[in-house]
This record gives structure tokens, C-alpha cells and sequence, in this order.
């Protein structure tokens, strides 16, 4: 077998990415920022590509293999790139099937089949099988975002393999192609249709007989090495050449991890789940009691049985997760038992499941989960284990690489203990949690790359772990494959007759070694080509932001990126991240494949001009600052942070963009035109608007919003106090947008905090939390307005007095962007302390006082960075005391984010965002359903792109407040319903 890698160092890059661009292989990209992104996945290692190709019809694949044979360029086929072995990078050229070629083919009902292109996400399969009651297998904690071809590659498995089997078991039919271009349809065959296949006589027919006879000369060896437990995924799958499995060569291709052949097509199985599931949730002293309680527990045949340890959900911060943690029962780790059956058969089924388990050793207690949104949170904790696990609870780092070993269940308890010593004995720590019921367990390791020893550790341990595993009668993987990170260590778990046949294997499809080499034969060393490697060392950046939790290291806060994916998750589901990546499908839009860049940057390798480059600066181009991903990331990858820095160090001592002149310096703008409103409104409202926005960088399709004629500043000056402020003062935060914009919701804020007993009072002068410096990144100028803002509310902060915004993004600025940016600033902190939503106000620090009841139905947008700093439980619960059937769109953005929707470029990815969720909800809520949207952009957005307008929530409170002071609702619409407001 020739190695096809070999001599790669002489290939030029662009001189590939030409060939490829020249021989019809889709979409190709040889560039140095796509390189750089496609350089590593979730694993520990990291090899840049000489080319990417995207395709997007047969035609491109099999072109781009013949270019590739040619050129002898090795071949990576990549899904998501969420493995963890380091089967997706690879030295040559990287084929993308996730973005174009990804469609579904054929779905039918009756035969319970489906047939897909391998690029297609589960998530994309599961929802349109589900109408007809019908899902596949294997669900993979990335099912958001794996694809079906990655899934063929690992043999993925998930949760619920324990019931409806590994990918494998559901795969039948595959048509692939080799790398020397032979198209071959894969499936079970019979001994005649196996004669009749060789007798062809054509490239088909070699194939098919030289894999028939290597399986005839070695039966006994299929039959007692391979296949012995379902998570024996390790090396290639033999055992499924077996006369007695039907010769199914389509199976015996899954988890080959790309080196074998390159899908075109997948037929899959699949099934109808139960009608109705109950979770049992079993507590137990350790992990190891929980492991031991497996094999009793499976007699109930559960159709998952997943397991925790305290160490993984003690590091959970997020507050809705970790609520729901803080009532599982009490222990230090626990068992997920999920049942199926029909609802009346389920609690006697959960009774007796909990029953045997109170018969273990170790079992602390149990509990029927019975409402089903806290069952989604719990099974929300374990699919987010990969990237929670990624930091220590001391905040260290923590690496896969021995993520995935398996053994038989009846050997997990034995397996556990030894595990657990042979991390103490190399000083290492890691969170356990998995498939328990199957005996696969996954850890993250705090091991050490960045050092000769520490790295010389990884070896040892890696060495240790799978003799230990071997001596269980296991498997160094379970579900991921063995990549990178476990292919040289395959001869401890198999002796050298099967490596032989692996090699023979890989020969008869591969004899040019073209396709993914270094996986599983003739491997790559474990310590190889690693991301994070004593050899290689970051540039030293300095930066004003000061990066607390890692370390100061802005190359170890872009490193935070696990390449876990969650980012590029497309579906609804309750996460704002990625709204970039929702509209273009492209890495380089992702959070993942922007903080990848932003990586490379650090290290000056293939990024070559640091803060300077326009690589990182056109990636970061479509994001919208949105900080959802700073909650949603798994991993606390905070993009909209990075940008700024980044934009600050780009532009220093530059010309910059106009819109970073104009949207960026809107608060001092908007200052002069509050001078004379309607001079500025009949300017951009004239023909002389197009030049306007032409010069302002501004996108021509966007409607400038129009100057109030008086600021909510002015209106407050001359107002009389109203109400008996029993409960003392309160300042208002005036924002610039809703001050000259929209004051009315800044009137109904007052209307709302009197009639709460409170005292309004406003800030000094005009203050501004210089969120639009920042997000364009001018962080100078808006250091120097921070500490002018932070001074002037430093006397009544320190007085006591919350500080209450009505702008979601500004009262996100002074919780979060200012403390970081003034860091050390004592009253910084002691602002961000301060700061409240009004909804947060009323709820917590306004006892007694009972709202409007408002009978009326609504529909909210919550707001980006309320998500990320706030969350939506205070508004939640103040409508819930309203009386407000209220439909929470806590999925996606509404795209307009601040300057972004407003910026050149930018219109048609704003408009797309918002059409993913807000838009088409508000189009098709009733028309006496209030669209409630507290963000300043969410309400343009709503009201530039629909027949609707969008209603704050002070406003919606202070139109049912009795007539106190007329003048503070002066403007409001009336609420669209007939019903009476009460007072409880």
C-alpha cells in the first residue's frame, strides 16, 4: 500500500486549490483563513489543509478525488467536525459535504427507510421522519449538528443505542466511491449474489472477491475477536463479512472513519419509538456504586441508561441548569433510566426499576421525573457534557483523547475503580459521565500539552489506559473511532493477526493509501501533530480587555473552542447562538470557525499577520455582537468580546469603516440632532437620504428611524413627580436610543416604578454606557466614556440605589462590558452589582406591589444580551402575575442587533435572521396578541419588516395603570382587547 501522504511539503496550496477550481469539484477555497479553520475539529490535534472543497453534486466528488489521485493529494471527507479522535483534519484536501450536500433523497413511511445524502444533519432527518412517527437510532449528544455521513464515519451511537442500536445497526444500503474513482452500491449479499459479483469481472467485482476471500481465510478470527460487544468500535468491522451477518459489506464500511471509500448516498432504517417515556433518576455515593448497579438494571431493559458524576454537574453555572440539578436527589452521582412503554404501563415499570436500584449498594435515593420540560433540562446537562467537561471546576483545562473506551457492562464497576486509580497514579483528573447501560464511559483529562513532560505524560497514560481496557475485554473506543488519538494504540487490544487484517482490509480498498491516512492503520503517533504542543508557542498579544478567567492569554481564550459545534446547531432550540451561522450554513460564520481563526491568529503560523488580517477581520464581518454565544457555548466562547478586541487593534491609528463612525458614535450624534429634530427627520427622509446613508456606510434598504421631537431627558426635567415613593429612589437608566428615538417607553418606565412606590430619579448629565465604541471597537473612547458614566453613578450606587435599564443591550453593557473594561474598578463592579431589568425590579425588590391582571395573550422577543446576562425568568414570572398568556421566542435573534442590520453589506443577513424565528411569529400571531420586544432593534426590525409594531414591556404595564399622570402615557396605543385591567 503506497502512502499518498508522503511528500505533501513540496504541493503548493494555491496551486491545488487552482487544479480543484479547474476540474468542475464545487465550491473551492485554498485561502489561508479557510485553511486555518478547517485545521483542527474537536480533537486534540491539528493538520491545515491544503485545499477545502465544498460540493454539492456527485459529479463534484468524484471530480475532486481524480484531481486529488493525480495530484497525489490525500483525501478527508468531514461532516460537522465534531470528532474527537482528529478523523477530520487532514494534511491535503478536506471535502465538506455538510454545507451543499446535504439533501434528503427518499423518505418512505411504509418501508421505514430513508435515503440521504451524507451531509445531512440528523436533526434535518429526525424532523422530517417524525410526522409519520418515525425517528432513526442513533442519537449522537450532537444531534443537533452531526451529520449522517460523520455519524457513518465513527459509528456514532448515543443515548439510546442501548434500545435501537449504533449507526451500523441501522445502515442499509450505502453507495460510495473509492478513491480511484470506482462507484460501488453496498448492502447484505448472499452467497449466489457474491458468485454473480465476482463474475462481472469488472472493478466492482475485484473489490467484492478479494473482500470475500480475506474473510473465507480468517472466519475463526472474525468470529472471536471482532463484534463481541455492541461498543467494540475499535478498528475496522470485520465480523460484518461474516457469512452468518449476510457478507453486509455496507456495514463493515461504518466506522471506517473515512479511509476506506467516500459515501455518495445512505439508505437507513428507521423506527417507531414508544408511545410515551418516563426518566427515572437514580442517586448513588460515587460513581463507581452507580457503574456497579448497571448490569441488575438492564434486566428492566431500558431504552437508555446514562450516567453523571458530581464532577461533571458541579461545574454547571448556568442558572436555569443549575436549578434543576440542585433537586436531583441528593448524591454524588447519578443514573438517568429513560423507559418506554404506554402511559399506563410506565409507573409501574419506573416503580420496579427504582426498586431494584434501591437494592444496590451505594443507591442514595430515586425519583420519577414526571414533567417533561424538567426531563428536557436534565438530558440538556448531559448533551452539553463534551463541552462542560472541557474546564475543571479549578478552571483548568481538559482534553479528550481518552474519551470513549468501552467495556462490557458487567466489567464498568471493576473498569471504573481501576480507571479512576490509574488517573491518580499519572496526577490527572477528569469528570466521568456516559452510556453507562452499554458500558462506555467519556472523560475529559486535564492533561498538560504546552509541556515536554506533560505531553510525555499523555503518552504513558494513554498506554496504561489501554491495557486496562484490554485487560476488561474492551474497547479503546466506544462510539468515537479511533482517529489520531487512538489508531497506534490498536496493537494492545489486538494482536498482530487482526492489525494484519486491518491493513489487508484498508489495501483492498485503498491500495493508493489516499484517503484519510494515518487512521486506524499505519498511524500517525498519538503525540503528533498535536494543537496545543510545547513546540509551538502563541504570539504575544496585549490587549485591553483583560481576560480574567484564562489567564490574561487571549490565544488561550480563542483555545476555549472545543470544536464541540453546538454553534453550528440550525434548529429552534431555545439557544440565541449562532444567528450568523443560521443564515449562511458557513464555518466561517460560526462561533466555532470564527474563535478557530482567531486561534490560528494567536500563533502566527498560517493567520501570518496578526491583528492586522483581513481574514479574520471578514469573518468576523457577519457577526451580529449578539453574546449568545457567551451563554450558549458550552464552553463560555464569547465572540462578540474577541470582536471588539480585535476591531481595536485593526483599526488603531487607521481610517476606519463609516458606519464605525456614524453607528458608532450615534450617542453624541443623536445629541446634535436632538437640537433639531425635524431639520435631521426631513434630511433623512428626503431624496438626499440615499447620499446620506451612502456616506454613512449605512445599508440603503434600511428606513432611518426618526428623531422624537422631544427627549425623554427634556419631557423628565419638567415633569412633576408623581406617587408616593414609599420605597425610596431608584435611577433610571437613560439610554440613548429609547432618549431620542422612542422616549415613550422611558415615560412608561417612570409611570411603572411610581405606581411601584418608588422615586424616579435619572443620572447627571447625559451618560452613555458605550456599547456602540464598543462593538465597533473603539474601546479608547469607550473607556474614557465608561469611567465618565461609572463616576457619575458612583454616589447613588453607593447610596443603595439600584440602577434600572429599560434597553436590554445598555443595561448588558453596565453588568457585564464595563466592569471588564474598567478592570479593577471598584465601582465598576459595584455598578454592575446595581443594575437591574425592570422586570427583575418589580419581581425581587418591590414586595407587595401587585401589577395590572392583563387577560390578554402576547408573544416576546427576548432580547440577545438579556439572554446572555439576564435571562427571561423575571419577565416570565411579572406575566404570569399579569394574567398574560405569553409565548417566550427564546430561539435565534431578531438580526438587527444594534449597528449591525444598519451597516452596509450586512442588510440581507439581518433580514434572514430575523426571518428565522421572530419574523414569521409575528406575521402569524392574532392580531389581539401584543408583540412584546424590549430591545430598541428588535422593535425596528419588527416594525421595518412587518405590518406590526413591537410594545416594551413598561409600556404594556403602564397602559393598564390607573390615569395618574396622564402625561407619562401620552402616546401609548391602547391595549387590543376589550376586557377590563384589575388590580388583584
Amino acid at each position: 500500500m503506497t502512502t499518498t501522504a508522503q511528500g505533501l511539503g513540496s504541493l503548493d496550496a494555491a496551486a491545488v486549490a487552482e487544479a480543484l477550481g479547474a476540474g468542475d469539484c464545487g465550491e473551492v477555497a485554498g485561502d489561508a483563513g479557510r485553511r486555518a479553520q478547517y485545521a483542527s475539529d474537536a480533537s486534540n490535534y491539528r493538520q491545515v489543509p491544503l485545499a477545502v472543497v465544498f460540493p454539492g453534486e456527485r459529479r463534484h466528488i468524484r471530480n475532486t478525488l481524480d484531481v486529488c489521485r493525480r495530484l497525489g493529494v490525500p483525501v478527508t471527507a468531514r461532516g460537522a467536525g465534531t470528532s474527537t479522535s482528529g478523523q477530520a483534519v487532514g494534511p491535503g484536501v478536506v471535502l465538506d459535504f455538510s454545507r451543499y450536500f446535504n439533501r434528503l433523497l427518499a423518505l418512505d413511511p411504509q418501508a421505514r427507510t430513508a435515503t440521504v445524502e451524507p451531509g445531512i444533519v440528523l436533526d434535518d432527518l429526525q424532523q422530517a421522519a417524525a410526522p409519520h412517527g418515525l425517528l432513526f437510532g442513533a442519537d449522537p449528544s450532537t444531534h443537533s449538528r452531526c451529520t449522517l455521513g460523520g455519524m457513518i464515519g465513527n459509528n456514532a451511537c448515543g443515548s439510546h443505542s442501548l434500545a435501537w442500536g449504533r449507526t451500523a445497526d441501522n445502515i442499509l444500503e450505502l453507495e460510495v466511491v473509492t478513491y480511484r474513482g470506482t462507484v460501488v452500491r453496498l448492502g447484505e449479499m448472499t452467497a449466489e449474489e457474491i458468485d454473480e459479483a465476482i463474475a462481472a469481472g469488472d472493478d466492482r467485482a475485484e473489490l467484492i472477491g478479494s473482500l470475500h476471500r480475506l474473510a473465507q481465510r480468517n472466519l475463526a478470527a472474525l468470529r472471536t475477536k471482532l463484534g463481541r460487544f455492541p461498543r467494540q468500535v475499535s478498528g475496522y468491522a470485520l465480523e460484518q463479512l461474516l457469512p452468518e451477518r449476510r457478507f453486509n459489506l455496507a456495514r463493515a464500511l461504518v466506522g471506517s472513519e473515512g479511509t476506506l471509500a467516500v459515501i455518495l448516498s445512505a439508505t437507513v432504517r428507521l423506527l417507531s419509538p414508544p408511545p410515551a417515556r418516563a426518566l427515572v433518576v437514580l442517586g448513588f455515593s460515587d460513581a463507581c456504586a452507580a457503574a456497579d448497579a448497571v448490569p441488575a438494571l438492564l434486566k428492566h431493559q431500558p431504552l437508555a441508561l446514562e450516567g453523571l458524576d458530581h464532577a461533571l454537574t458541579d461545574i454547571v453555572t448556568r442558572p436555569a441548569t443549575r436549578a434543576a440539578i440542585d433537586t436531583l436527589p441528593a448524591a454524588r452521582a447519578w443514573l438517568f433510566a429513560e423507559l418506554g412503554g404506554t402511559a399506563e404501563e410506565l409507573p409501574g415499570q419506573a416503580a420496579t426499576l427504582a426498586e431494584t436500584a434501591r437494592q444496590a449498594a451505594g443507591c442514595t435515593g430515586s425519583e420519577v421525573i414526571t414533567d417533561p420540560v424538567r426531563a428536557r433540562t436534565l438530558w440538556r446537562i448531559r448533551e452539553d457534557g463534551a463541552g462542560l467537561a472541557t474546564r475543571m471546576p479549578d478552571g483548568a483545562e481538559a482534553w479528550p483523547g481518552w474519551e470513549d473506551a468501552a467495556v462490557p457492562p458487567d466489567q464498568l464497576g471493576s473498569y471504573l475503580r481501576k480507571f479512576t486509580e490509574l488517573l491518580g497514579r499519572h496526577r490527572l483528573q477528569g469528570a466521568v459521565y456516559g452510556h453507562f447501560g452499554e458500558g462506555c464511559l467519556h472523560v475529559r483529562i486535564n492533561f498538560d500539552f504546552s509541556t515536554e513532560q506533560g505531553t510525555a505524560v499523555f503518552r504513558a497514560f494513554l498506554t496504561d489506559a489501554a491495557r486496562l481496557v484490554a485487560a476488561h475485554g474492551g474497547s479503546l473506543s466506544g462510539e468515537h473511532g479511533d482517529g489520531q488519538a487512538r489508531s497506534a494504540l490498536l496493537p494492545l487490544m489486538y494482536g498482530p493477526d487482526v492489525i494484519a487484517l486491518f491493513e489487508e482490509f484498508k489495501g483492498i480498498w485503498d491500495p493508493d493509501n489516499g484517503l484519510n491516512p494515518g487512521m486506524i492503520v499505519q498511524p500517525l503517533p498519538v503525540d503528533g501533530n498535536l494543537r496545543v504542543s510545547p513546540h509551538r508557542a502563541p504570539l504575544p498579544l496585549a490587549t485591553v480587555f483583560p481576560f480574567h478567567a484564562d489567564d490574561g492569554d487571549f490565544a488561550k481564550a480563542t483555545r476555549r473552542c472545543v470544536g464541540v459545534g453546538k454553534c453550528r446547531s440550525a434548529g429552534q432550540r431555545g439557544d440565541v447562538m449562532c444567528p450568523s451561522y443560521r443564515v449562511t450554513r458557513d464555518e466561517k460564520d460560526s462561533t466555532r470557525g470564527r474563535a478557530r481563526l482567531l486561534y490560528e491568529m494567536t500563533q502566527g503560523e498560517v493567520i501570518t499577520d496578526g491583528w492586522r488580517s483581513t481574514e479574520v477581520r471578514d469573518a468576523l464581518d457577519l457577526c451580529l455582537s449578539c453574546k449568545g454565544c457567551s451563554a450558549d457555548c458550552p464552553v463560555g466562547v464569547d465572540i462578540a468580546t474577541y470582536k471588539s478586541e480585535f476591531l481595536h487593534h485593526h483599526y488603531k491609528g487607521r481610517l476606519r469603516p463609516a458606519s464605525h463612525y456614524t453607528m458608532g458614535w450615534l450617542p453624541l450624534l443623536s445629541r446634535l440632532a436632538a437640537r433639531a429634530p425635524r431639520l435631521v427627520n426631513a434630511l433623512t427622509s428626503s431624496r438626499l437620504a440615499p447620499a446620506v446613508k451612502r456616506l454613512g456606510g449605512i445599508a440603503a434598504q434600511r428606513e432611518l428611524p426618526r428623531f422624537a421631537e422631544q427627549t425623554f431627558l427634556a419631557w423628565f426635567r419638567r415633569r412633576t413627580p408623581q406617587g408616593d415613593g414609599r420605597r425610596g429612589p431608584v435611577m433610571l437608566w437613560v439610554d440613548s436610543f429609547n432618549n431620542h428615538f422612542s422616549p415613550e417607553v422611558l415615560q412608561a418606565g417612570v409611570a411603572v416604578l411610581e405606581d411601584a412606590g418608588f422615586r424616579v430619579q435619572v443620572p447627571d448629565g447625559t451618560q452613555c454606557c458605550g456599547l456602540t465604541w464598543i462593538t465597533t471597537g473603539q474601546l479608547g473612547t469607550a473607556r474614557r466614556i465608561a469611567r465618565r458614566t461609572v463616576a457619575a453613578l458612583a454616589p447613588a450606587v453607593g447610596a443603595g440605589l439600584p440602577v434600572v435599564g429599560l434597553e436590554p443591550s445598555c443595561t448588558a453593557a453596565l453588568k457585564t462590558d464595563l466592569p471588564e473594561l474598567l478592570d479593577g474598578d471598584e465601582n465598576a463592579r459595584a455598578l454592575s452589582r446595581a443594575t437591574l431589568t425592570l422586570a427583575e425590579l418589580l419581581v425581587h425588590h418591590a414586595p407587595g406591589w401587585q401589577p395590572p391582571r392583563i387577560e390578554a395573550r402576547s408573544l416576546s422577543q427576548t432580547h440577545c444580551h438579556q439572554h446572555a446576562t439576564s435571562g427571561f425568568s423575571a419577565d416570565s414570572a411579572l406575566l404570569d402575575r399579569m394574567g398574560i398568556d405569553n409565548t417566550a421566542l427564546d430561539s435565534g435573534c431578531c438580526g438587527l442587533a444594534g449597528n449591525f442590520g444598519f451597516e452596509r453589506g450586512h442588510y440581507d443577513v439581518s433580514v434572514a435572521a430575523g426571518e428565522q424565528v421572530l419574523l414569521p411569529a409575528v406575521r402569524t400571531a392574532p392580531a389581539d396578541t401584543q408583540i412584546l420586544a424590549d430591545g430598541f432593534s428588535c422593535r425596528t426590525q419588527i416594525a421595518q419588516q412587518t405590518s406590526r409594531s413591537g410594545t416594551h414591556l413598561a409600556q404594556l404595564i403602564a397602559r393598564a395603570l390607573p390615569p395618574a399622570d396622564p402625561s407619562a402615557r401620552s402616546g401609548f396605543p391602547p391595549l387590543p382587547t376589550e376586557k377590563e385591567h384589575t388590580r388583584d
